[in-house]
């Protein structure tokens, strides 16, 4: 059985099978990116749900393991050379997913660098703005009754973006094609939580970006996502 000991955060949520990966999670747009892909993978996983109302993301035990102290977060007990790996940011495990596996990239060369171009849109681009238009439409809406600016700034950059992905998926059936892969699950959990979570649908007009909503529904509709959009479960 594997030794997760040097990893503090296992003090705080022990594992049950330290011999697969350890999740440590909560179903937001980042966190669901991971679970969608591990249940893609067909990877056995434990996950961890780490309460934000606790502010548990801030404990010493989940910095030890994401300096950032943002979810999600993970333990490969067979990382490289077979040693137990530690890893954070969600576009980076799973960048690390796919190249365990050899699968939801391209093969070939060029089509696997571009896949990484989209999954970088979704990390510098996607996330970070639709995250600030749901912080100021929905959260924090009474604090800036007197002043549309910020609301404005990032609806408006939420649906450039959008833009970008109606662009690009004409005639297309996933991010890449043909070919479902990491980009198509970086990216999709943010549009369907900017309608879930933040009740944006109609202030983005997702009514305008038709090939993004058809993309939308089968990327949902996968089995592993409708497994993966709701890990880890509420306790």
């Amino acid at each position: 059985m594997t030794d997760l000991s040097a990893f503090p955060i296992t003090q705080k949520w022990p594992a049950k099978n330290p011999d697969i990966i350890q999740l440590y999670s909560l179903p937001t747009p980042n966190g669901v990116k991971v679970s969608i892909a591990l249940e893609e993978l067909g990877l056995a996983y434990e996950p961890h749900r780490v309460d934000f109302g606790g502010n548990e993301q801030k404990s010493p035990e989940f910095v030890s393991l994401n300096p950032n102290g943002r979810i999600p977060a993970l333990i490969d007990p067979h990382g490289p050379d077979g040693r137990p790996i530690g890893l954070f940011e969600s576009g980076a495990i799973l960048w690390y997913l796919a190249e365990k596996t050899g699968k939801l990239v391209p093969s070939d060369p060029a089509q696997k660098y571009e896949t990484l171009c989209w999954v970088m849109f979704q990390m510098g681009g996607v996330g970070p703005m639709f995250g600030q238009f749901g912080h100021f439409y929905k959260f924090a809406a009474d604090k800036v009754a007197n002043n549309s600016y910020p609301m404005e700034r990032y609806r408006d950059e939420a649906k450039r973006l959008l833009g970008v992905l109606e662009g690009r998926l004409q005639d297309r059936q996933w991010i890449m094609g043909e070919t479902y892969t990491v980009a198509d699950i970086a990216l999709f959990p943010w549009v369907r939580g900017a309608d879930i979570f933040y009740g944006g649908r109609d202030v983005l007009g997702y009514g305008d970006f038709p090939a993004v909503m058809g993309w939308l529904e089968r990327c949902t509709a996968r089995p592993a996502s409708q497994k993966g959009i709701d890990v880890p479960a509420k306790e």
